[in-house]
């Protein structure tokens, strides 16, 4: 197993963590909804929890953990900012920012669980997998919230 890829493939989960992190807290600004504002403020702490686990693998396998965020974090985040601005905290519009997110960690994850298993070890996978199913929850939440009632 060669660490360097390992952290590599950690790294790319660290950033798009960062960017739900930032997303979130985002998101959190951007509504005066208090059921909007609880579930943001939820997956901000979920994204920290899998962060924190994440950077603490780096750090094992001696690696330096990334603190940025991807390119289409930065333009997700954005073009939240823009939309809000032009929408007035449209409900629907932000929820819809926050699925496009979603849809990005979750690729995120499925790119290095389906090709970097090769240079992680059993408990590396088990908690990359683990955390992309909390993602893959919390992506439901938001898909719930968007369907009309």
């Amino acid at each position: 197993m060669h660490n360097d890829k390992t952290i590599a493939a950690i790294n790319k989960l660290v950033e798009i963590n960062n960017d739900r992190i930032e997303g979130y807290e985002n998101a959190f600004k951007n509504t005066d909804e208090t059921d909007l504002r609880e579930i943001f403020s939820s997956f901000a702490q979920n994204s920290k929890k899998c962060q924190q686990e994440l950077v603490s693998e780096i750090n094992k396998l001696g690696g330096k953990a990334t603190d940025g965020t991807t390119v289409s974090g930065k333009f997700f985040r954005g073009w939240m900012d823009v939309k809000s601005a032009l929408t007035g905290k449209d409900r629907k519009a932000i929820l819809e920012s926050c699925e496009y997110g979603e849809e990005q960690a979750d690729e995120t994850y499925q790119k290095v669980l389906g090709d970097e298993p090769e240079h992680m070890n059993p408990q590396q996978f088990s908690m990359i997998k683990e955390q992309h199913n909390m993602l893959k929850a919390d992506q439901s939440k938001i898909r719930t919230m968007l369907k009309p009632k």
